[in-house]
């Protein structure tokens, strides 16, 4: 904790401030719904609009392995949530890079769409699952990490933004079971 003294013009008074760094709200919990994620944290940081208060950090999740991930973000005791540009394993492919230094995650399905329910049920996000292996691809030893990604489709409302931007996502990272 860091004090800082800060005299009021009005008297010249001495008054204390304590400033926090990563205060943790008591009681606070932060548990979007998969529409609320895409349609106002993902869409707000594509459009570069701040929030007052940073819920959401940025950093390239695939720099980390799952259990070296920053826990200082919010989100509860087995589930955070990131900003991430996502990678690509080629300069000129779609292709997205998912390697971390261990091992890879691997998608388990297809993207299914977020729908919302106030614009008369338009897609306005894909969530993918990936599941978190160990080693290399094609050798790899399935973990029980989970991971979702949530990104903004290709089309649509999103016209206006650019390619560039449409690849930005919020990656939720769910903590082992075991």
């Amino acid at each position: 904790m860091e004090e800082k003294m800060d005299s009021k013009s009005a008297g010249g008074e001495q008054e204390v401030v304590r400033e926090e760094e990563d205060v943790v709200l008591p009681g606070f919990r932060f548990h979007p719904t998969d529409e609320e994620l895409v349609g106002f944290y993902l869409r707000r940081k594509v459009e570069k609009k701040p929030l007052s208060i940073d819920m959401i950090k940025e950093i390239d999740i695939y720099k980390y392995d799952p259990w070296d991930l920053p826990t200082s973000t919010a989100g509860g005791e087995k589930e955070w949530y990131f900003f991430c540009l996502r990678g690509r394993k080629y300069r000129n492919s779609i292709r997205p890079n998912r390697v971390t230094g261990s091992g890879f995650w691997k998608a388990t399905g297809i993207d299914r769409p977020i729908y919302s329910a106030g614009d008369a049920g338009e897609c306005i996000g894909l969530k993918k699952s990936l599941v978190y292996y160990r080693g290399s691809a094609g050798k790899g030893t399935k973990t029980d990490w989970m991971m979702h990604e949530f990104r903004l489709p290709a089309s649509g409302k999103n016209d206006d933004i650019s390619p560039s931007a449409q690849e930005a996502e919020i990656s939720t990272r769910y903590e082992s079971v075991n």
